[in-house]
């Protein structure tokens, strides 16, 4: 990963374009407001457009995501 760690799906970490490496985001789902996670941002991406946050196997399941593969998310900047 861009920050030099090696990448373990288990772990609550994200890819994200412009945060800085090793800050925490909060993650929602937009459709089911309970559902969130907080995230190390230890990487850079997504590279598909109109995507905006990717997220670990675990961050996914935490949202309830896993198997949708996609979801409307709110970020907010943590620190």
């Amino acid at each position: 990963m861009a920050n030099g760690e090696i990448y373990n799906p288990n772990f609550l970490v994200c890819a994200h374009p412009t945060a800085p490496l090793g800050s925490f985001l909060k993650v929602s789902r937009r459709d089911h407001p309970g559902y969130s996670v907080i995230v190390k941002v230890a990487d850079r991406g997504p590279f598909v457009k109109g995507r905006i946050i990717d997220l670990s196997k675990r961050a996914a399941k935490e949202l309830d995501i896993l198997h949708a593969g996609l979801a409307d998310v709110i970020i907010a900047y943590l620190h």
